[in-house]
């Protein structure tokens, strides 16, 4: 028992108190509860106890991170007040999403760094960097409707493609040479500048300062004596038809995933993904899910995810042998503001926030001085610049979309 809520309370009655919790339920399984309706449904009829149960997921650690989220959001909300008090007559404007494992210490150190700066920078500063569960639809509408530079904040974060290189949005003022990469970096950290991958903009307008790798997390009592998909090309083999779970919910992720899937497979690819996708569960099937012959084999989830699963237990993170596809998370600046906006964009691709990303919340750095503690042997699957230079990269997210919606 714990002072928020009990196990025996409703899902959904702990969703709608603590709203931050979602994305926690969803990376674990329950996709549905990403959809309001589908939260109504299938969260009233079944208690917190009885999902994890039905997911054979450890109660005791699944509470403690609801905990941890829950109580990590009460410091966020004092952090958004800090934030709204500065809004006015502001020099430097920074807006952008981070990624939530990481959102609190990364306001810490920034709200640390600003104060041991204040002389130095003696500006007025206007920030909103909220968590990557509050989406981006507030910042599309902020970009769709500008006009010129004058109307963008001075630095965007925040990962994903479509925001940054969709025509209708990013991409239009890109062409326009706005935005330059201000970190004054020769090279990358050397996973991801070598001869397989290169994560930093030949036009030097775009930053990179982190990514968001995709692995497999593998349920070896429901895998049996099937091969372990140990590539992405794996996953659409006929055994693995409706067996895997994909982050959907997860936009950036997803829209990654389609991409480099399209890229490497084609059409093809895009209907070999919606067919391994695990068909969701009624309610009334989730609470006998124990009882039923098929689960999810492989969940595909963000490598901060893979840390939480217990040892020794049934559940086995792959890296796939040809690369975890990886989000980036981008960094915008406009290169008239230089002058002003360095010193954030060095802090933001400081050494001390790649620790953060990499070791806090195992979503690997591109600072040059950092070890991202991965293993040599794990790849990653990146785009590419020149196919994102060659390809209207809104329109394509569509158009996989489309197809993967499509698929029977």
């Amino acid at each position: 028992m714990n002072k928020y809520f009990d196990i025996k309370d409703k899902v959904y009655d702990i969703t709608e108190k603590y709203p931050e919790t979602i994305d926690v339920f969803v990376a674990h399984g329950f996709k549905p509860l990403a959809n309001e309706a589908m939260r109504k449904t299938m969260g009233k009829t079944i208690s917190l106890e009885m999902a994890l149960k039905s997911k054979k997921v450890n109660v005791e650690q699944f509470v403690q991170k609801l905990i941890e989220v829950i109580e990590k959001n009460r410091i966020s909300e004092d952090f958004d007040l800090i934030e709204r008090e500065r809004k006015e007559k502001a020099d430097v404007k920074i807006k952008g999403v981070l990624p939530c494992p990481v959102r609190i210490p990364l306001m810490e150190a920034f709200n640390k760094w600003m104060e041991e700066e204040k002389d130095n920078l003696n500006i007025e500063l206007d920030y909103e960097l909220k968590a990557a569960v509050q989406g981006i639809d507030w910042l599309k509408g902020e970009i769709e409707e500008a006009k010129g530079e004058e109307d963008l904040s001075d630095i965007y974060i925040s990962a994903g493609f479509d925001l940054f290189f969709d025509e209708s949005l990013m991409g239009k003022f890109r062409k326009k040479g706005i935005f330059k990469d201000l970190t004054g970096f020769h090279r990358l950290n050397k996973d991801f500048d070598n001869e397989d991958i290169s994560l930093m903009d030949p036009d030097r307008e775009y930053t990179v300062i982190g990514v968001v790798p995709a692995v497999f997390l593998v349920n070896t009592e429901e895998l049996k004596e099937m091969d372990m998909p140990i590539r992405w090309s794996d996953l659409f083999k006929p055994e693995f038809e409706n067996r895997v779970s994909l982050p959907v919910s997860d936009f950036d992720l997803f829209n990654a995933m389609l991409l480099n899937i399209y890229k490497l497979y084609g059409e093809e690819g895009i209907r070999g993904l919606k067919r391994a996708l695990f068909k969701n569960m009624h309610p009334a099937e989730m609470v006998k899910s124990h009882m039923k012959k098929e689960r999810p084999i492989v969940t595909i989830m963000p490598y901060f995810f893979t840390k939480m699963t217990k040892e020794g237990g049934p559940m086995k993170a792959v890296w796939p042998e040809d690369g975890a596809i990886i989000s980036p998370i981008f960094l915008l600046s406009k290169a008239s503001k230089k002058d002003l906006i360095k010193p954030f964009v060095d802090f933001f691709a400081s050494k001390e926030v790649g620790e953060i990303l990499s070791h806090n919340g195992r979503f690997p750095s591109t600072n040059p001085d950092l070890d991202n503690q991965i293993d040599k042997n794990n790849k990653f699957m990146w785009l590419g610049w020149d196919y994102i230079r060659d390809n209207d990269i809104g329109k394509l997210i569509k158009e996989c979309e489309s197809i993967f919606e499509e698929t029977k």
